[in-house]
């Protein structure tokens, strides 16, 4: 069976691009074809060509809103499913989720669309808002099933009747799980705190920054890890503040699962999430997490494993930092807890089964729609 991915962005690595790049190796795997499309020959793609999946560029695929561009992207990436003939096209992110459903369309091709973080609600303006609901309320019949990465999503989906629940299916992120010796020692002092984000605004890197300035009598020290446009604001503002002695910005890894091993705690302090893959990465390695209640992140953090705070509220994430910097005892209880919730709920294997299972079904309909009524069984 050949399944064609379709995903927006090819110049940064992230948790959707590593979540089509982790399904289509494990398709491949098992016997299956996979081709990746993607707007742009950057980091991911780079990435994608490195483990071995086919994958080709559609330049007009871009994140931006271009009326004549879009309309080019959809053309060329029809042109691309029929020469290609995949059995089913797994769309990922917002623009290559509409696009692609339309182009998947013209080509005859069944499609899986994977809603990573809706494009609506507070995430955007509110003209933006009203443009993207009606966008994907018009798109989402062009999809077989429409993938909610969690409940909080799909709540919200249903909330601005971008479409039934009966179009909808839940499949939590999952991530690969790592040997013993990549798990963390929480109880480690002084204890040293890390991110996993991209500097981008929706990650809102200075508020952590602020955070720690309130921190300065106790002892910590703190690591970024990961790039983007807010890097080198970011730098400046610990310079500011004091902290550069205090601070590691380490830029992009490949190795986030030997950074998190020699971590102590886990930080995530976003504005807007849909069901973030460093949190589950965290999880697993046995941090403690502190986190801000945005998307879904309440459905993987649980008080039992880390604890929550408003998004943008320095204070309360200060004082979330602080109380388990003060207690060892609890960031080895809440790691501990992290990582069985981990091995319950959020492994790929359990993503890739539930994912795979929809990609049989989806085909067996398609199948089933293709025979005449008075052949059905």
């Amino acid at each position: 069976m050949h399944v064609v991915y379709l995903i927006t962005r090819g110049d940064a690595v992230g948790g959707a691009t590593i979540h089509v790049r982790d399904l289509a190796r494990e398709w491949i795997r098992r016997g299956n074809r996979a081709t990746i499309l993607t707007g742009g020959a950057g980091e991911a793609y780079q990435e994608f060509r490195r483990y071995g999946i086919p994958c080709e560029v559609v330049p007009a695929l871009r994140r931006s809103i271009h009326p004549l561009r879009d309309a080019a992207a959809v053309v060329r990436i029809a042109a691309a499913l029929r020469r290609l003939e995949p059995d089913l096209v797994s769309a990922h992110t917002a623009k290559a989720g509409l696009l692609g459903r339309v182009a998947a369309k013209m080509a005859g091709v069944p499609c899986v669309f994977t809603a990573h973080g809706w494009s609506i609600a507070d995430r955007v303006s509110r003209a933006g808002g009203l443009i993207f609901t009606l966008a994907e309320r018009l798109a989402a019949p062009l999809a077989a099933r429409i993938v909610n990465v969690c409940q909080a999503e799909q709540d919200l989906a249903l909330r601005r009747g971008i479409a039934g629940p009966d179009r909808f299916e839940l499949i939590h992120n999952g991530v690969h799980d790592v040997p013993p010796a990549l798990c963390a020692r929480p109880e480690t002092e002084p204890p040293h705190l890390i991110t996993v984000a991209r500097f981008e605004p929706p990650k809102d890197p200075l508020l952590q920054l602020e955070a720690l300035s309130r921190l300065r009598g106790i002892p910590w020290s703190f690591e970024f890890v990961g790039a983007g446009p807010l890097l080198e604001q970011a730098r400046r503002r610990a310079a500011q503040l004091g902290l550069e002695n205090r601070v590691l910005f380490s830029g992009s890894s490949a190795h986030v699962a030997e950074r998190l091993s020699q971590a102590q705690l886990f930080v995530l302090s976003s504005r807007s999430e849909g069901f973030p893959r460093s949190i589950l990465e965290a999880m697993r390695a046995g941090l403690p997490v502190v986190a801000s209640e945005v998307g879904g992140v309440a459905e993987a953090v649980t008080p039992e494993t880390g604890l929550l705070v408003p998004r943008g509220d320095a204070g309360a994430l200060a004082a979330a930092l602080r109380r388990l910097i003060a207690d060892p005892g609890l960031r080895v209880q809440m790691g501990r807890a992290a990582r069985a919730r981990y091995q319950r709920h959020f492994t790929f294997s359990m993503t890739c089964a539930k994912t795979f299972d929809l990609y049989q079904r989806v085909l067996g309909a398609a199948i089933a729609r293709q025979i005449p009524a008075e052949e059905r069984v």
